[in-house]
């Protein structure tokens, strides 16, 4: 909140309220973290000034009394939405890329900041979302257990009590799922739908609003359509104006700089755009990667080699016919969008039908490239909310955003309900039953079992018995990828043996240094037995 009154100080103010300033503030130190990470690790000596910064502004301006200002009704809300939060976020983390992907991102920014080439190392860390760069820098002190989207929550509530947007009280409860850990999928969703309420509102800050509809992109660039949108409503309904996309550009430049930097292309996990960085990831194992997302998309139920000779009813057919409840969702997103693309001819409004295009040309991406649900779930949520915009008043949205918060809270304390009636919502199966622990101290695993190997001039660690990296000190591989680098007998090693934040390349080996990687191997296997 302190940061979004500095920087309304300096550019002038873009979002009203509580919640105004402190989405301005995530979105501030969002950049600055994402720019400081290419010099240095976003450690105590970048976490400390940040907090004591947004604490002088705090104090200094009284933004403290403007939370006195809600009534006794909207106080009570707050307060139980935020006992909810905080409840379910004290659960032990079930999603899988947490220990595969979020926590590892964390630990290398926080001891490294950005390090080029890292997706030689482990292809995943290429991402670097801008949500785990903010994640990062205050994981050292002030949230050491990753909650940062148990915090986005509570604003996002504090939002919606303040826009008085009632319709989105019922996204609460199923967005809980979230937040154990800090999934990009859950700001991507609570940002975009705060920037289309802002446009629905009336709010022509196009400049700020095209600039967090970017930088909601480069959290995960799932959500393309969102500064599609922008850009045409930009363009279609408002006066155009470049100049008020040149900061929503800068922030799509450093976007790039980072993918580039980290992973050795424009945009993870694309290939387009070759140029010809010295420190891109090895074609064979891209290429393997691509196919991988291909059988993802059939829930890997098919292999790529019969997926290869799907004509194209046989795609579609089998894709909306897997087992299990994936195939329920990939049914209900094809109807949700006959659904909308009606709705918006029949309301013949000129912004739902911007917003139905820009959904349009996301979901005929995601359709191209890898069609899972977890890529397409935010449209729902779209969907849902555009449709119900107008309908839903005050009273049925907290009944209905109750019920479900009471659903979400039982399954979370008893989960054997779920993966009893629901076997396969795989998801479930990691969930585990409430502890009284967790009510004065987060849930959270410790493992810390790994071996120290050597390949080439490179020494890492590998996780014993377990295939993800949450902690496991760095630079640490998944065995997963150990595999595929005896493949195609490569391996990563750092550009400076003395300094692992000048990077990785890989490298084919040579005969001394095959037979140090084949020893390295038997003894990975060894260890599982």
């Amino acid at each position: 909140m302190g940061w979004g009154k500095l920087m309304e100080n300096i550019f002038g103010k873009s979002l009203n309220g509580i919640s105004g300033k402190i989405l301005t503030g995530v979105f501030s130190v969002g950049l600055i973290f994402t720019v400081v990470s290419f010099f240095v690790p976003l450690n105590l000596y970048v976490e400390i000034p940040t907090i004591l910064i947004g604490l002088f502004y705090f104090f200094k301006d009284k933004l403290y009394l403007e939370c006195f200002r809600f009534s006794k009704k909207d106080s009570i809300i707050l307060g139980i939405l935020a006992t909810v939060i905080l409840f379910s976020a004290s659960f032990y983390p079930f999603i899988l890329d947490h220990f595969g992907y979020y926590v590892p991102t964390i630990k290398w920014l926080t001891e490294y900041g950005l390090v080029k080439g890292i997706s030689n190392l482990d292809l995943t860390l290429g991402q670097m979302s801008v949500w785990h760069i903010l994640q990062a820098g205050f994981s050292n002190f002030a949230d050491p257990f990753f909650k940062l989207n148990a915090v986005l929550l509570i604003i996002y509530g504090l939002y919606i009590v303040e826009r008085k947007s009632w319709t989105q009280m019922i996204f609460i409860p199923v967005l809980l799922i979230f937040s154990q850990s800090p999934s990009p999928d859950l700001p991507v969703i609570v940002f975009s739908l705060i920037v289309l309420n802002e446009i629905l509102s009336g709010n022509k800050n196009i400049s700020f609003l095209f600039a967090f509809s970017v930088f909601t992109f480069a959290i995960k660039p799932t959500v393309i359509w969102l500064p599609i949108f922008i850009l045409l409503y930009s363009i279609f309904i408002t006066k155009f104006d470049y100049k008020k996309l040149i900061f929503g550009s800068l922030v799509f430049l450093l976007f790039i700089a980072k993918n580039i930097w980290t992973f050795g292309y424009p945009v993870f996990p694309l290939t387009v755009f070759d140029l010809g960085i010295s420190w891109k990831p090895n074609p064979e194992l891209l290429k393997a990667s691509s196919e991988f997302a291909i059988v993802k998309t059939f829930d890997e139920q098919y292999s790529y080699a019969e997926i290869l000779k799907f004509s194209w009813f046989d795609y579609v057919k089998n894709w909306l016919s897997l087992k299990g409840m994936k195939s329920m969702i990939n049914i209900l997103f094809i109807f949700s969008l006959i659904v909308f693309i009606i709705f918006s001819i029949i309301k013949k409004n000129k912004i739902i039908s911007l917003i139905c295009i820009s959904i349009l040309i996301k979901s005929i991406l995601v359709l191209l490239f890898s069609a899972q649900y977890r890529f397409f779930i935010d449209v729902f949520f779209v969907i849902f909310f555009i449709v119900f915009f107008k309908y839903l008043n005050k009273k049925n949205a907290v009944l209905i955003s109750s019920f479900l918060m009471f659903a979400v809270l039982v399954i979370f304390s008893f989960p054997n309900l779920i993966q009893k009636f629901i076997p396969s919502f795989q998801v479930g199966r990691f969930m585990t039953p409430f502890e009284k622990k967790q009510i004065l101290i987060s849930s959270h695993y410790q493992y810390n079992q790994y071996h120290s190997y050597k390949v080439g001039n490179l020494k890492f660690n590998v996780s014993k018995k377990y295939p993800f990296n949450f902690d496991t000190p760095v630079p640490a591989i998944s065995v997963n990828y150990i595999f595929d680098y005896q493949k195609e007998q490569i391996f990563p090693q750092p550009i400076d043996n003395n300094h692992l934040k000048k990077g990785f390349i890989w490298k084919k080996l040579n005969a001394e240094e095959k037979k140090e990687f084949d020893k390295t191997i038997e003894l990975i296997k060894k260890s599982y037995q």
